[in-house]
């Protein structure tokens, strides 16, 4: 349950695959944002919840950061449970993912609308009943048009950034963090007016 003294409960949810396996994997991207602002914040200790690591972000209060430990396509069933656990209102749920249809480096902040194929957005969409859901979409795509149009681009979304993608990484996941404490601190619009840059 949230808090008692807690006035209304947020939670910013990154996505990902658990396991070594996936851990630097494209797909996996929402876990390292998560990471990033988890130490920025100074997440506390994480525990399992709702099939969840889940940690309360000790600079922020209120404000819980979790990284779903179910598959992508079951990350529906995780939000809904901490959702309802922490009794986090549809309008201070924030998902994090990575969308293969932006070249690296391009956030795109919406607070509603389709899963756009994303098989895990669409597990959230379908769980909540509902697309009014605030997401961050982190670019993890080829930086050539017609190579993010593919029809199957699992096997890349599956495999690790490159070496020469190291530095881009970590400005990509430090900026996606920095936007997700925007959407917090001041709100979804102005987020988007501040990251959804071309």
């Amino acid at each position: 349950m949230a808090d008692s003294d807690t006035e209304s409960a947020a939670l910013i949810l990154g996505l990902g695959n658990p396991g070594e396996r996936y851990r630097e994997t494209r797909h996996n991207v929402g876990f390292k944002v998560l990471d990033v602002l988890s130490d920025l914040l100074d997440g506390g200790p994480r525990r399992i919840e709702c099939n969840s690591l889940i940690a309360a972000a000790a600079a922020e209060s209120g404000l819980y950061l979790a990284w779903p430990q179910t598959y992508m396509n079951r990350s529906g069933y995780a939000a809904r449970c901490l959702a309802e656990s922490l009794e986090v209102e549809e309008e201070k749920l924030l998902v994090v993912y990575d969308d293969v249809t932006l070249p690296n480096c391009r956030l795109r902040i919406r607070r509603a609308g389709g899963a756009g194929g994303h098989r895990g957005m669409e597990s959230i969409i379908h769980n909540l009943r509902s697309e009014d859901v605030s997401r961050l979409r982190v670019g993890v795509g080829p930086e050539e048009p017609e190579a993010r149009q593919s029809d199957d681009l699992s096997e890349y979304v599956l495999s690790p950034f490159s070496a020469r993608d190291s530095e881009t990484v970590k400005t990509m996941t430090a900026r996606a963090a920095e936007a997700c404490l925007c959407w917090w601190r001041v709100g979804v619009d102005t987020a988007m007016n501040r990251f959804n840059v071309a």
